[in-house]
């Protein structure tokens, strides 16, 4: 089992769990530039640390991401996502304040929804690939 990519182990358990998580933005609107994307990355990897994930892959386009992550049993999916897009969406607004213009009905970055997929029936490399090769816009 040490050879499957994104085995980890835990107190009392051995784990590769994964989902692929999708949020799109309030009203679908298109206002993600790459410059955003990068500090989104940021701060959701900073958020995934905190909750003892790891954020294997991010990418997205101008109105929603893509990301991957690996995560221990312990942790509850739903929370993970509620911390990663209030998180972001709060320092996003406070550090882009472009980003406000599109939300002047109700202060939220990111749609009230969001997909989660569990990740093992494709290989983690061929997820991964799908991600690296979102466009990013410019």
């Amino acid at each position: 089992m040490a050879d499957l990519e994104g085995v980890r182990t835990g107190r009392h358990c051995v784990f590769a769990l994964h989902a692929h998580l999708v949020f799109v933005t309030k009203f679908r609107h298109k206002v993600f530039t790459g410059r955003h994307l990068t500090r989104m990355e940021e701060i959701m990897r900073a958020v995934c640390e905190d909750f003892e994930t790891t954020l294997v892959e991010f990418n997205g386009e101008a109105n929603h991401v893509h990301l991957l992550v690996n995560f221990p049993p312990k942790i509850a999916l739903s929370r993970l996502v509620n911390s990663l897009k209030g998180v972001s969406s709060r320092r996003m607004r406070q550090e882009f304040p472009d980003l406000v213009r599109h939300y002047w009905r109700a202060p939220r970055l990111w749609s009230g929804s969001y997909f989660a997929g569990s990740v093992g029936g494709a290989p983690i490399s061929v997820l991964r690939q799908y991600i690296e090769q979102q466009n990013r816009p410019v």
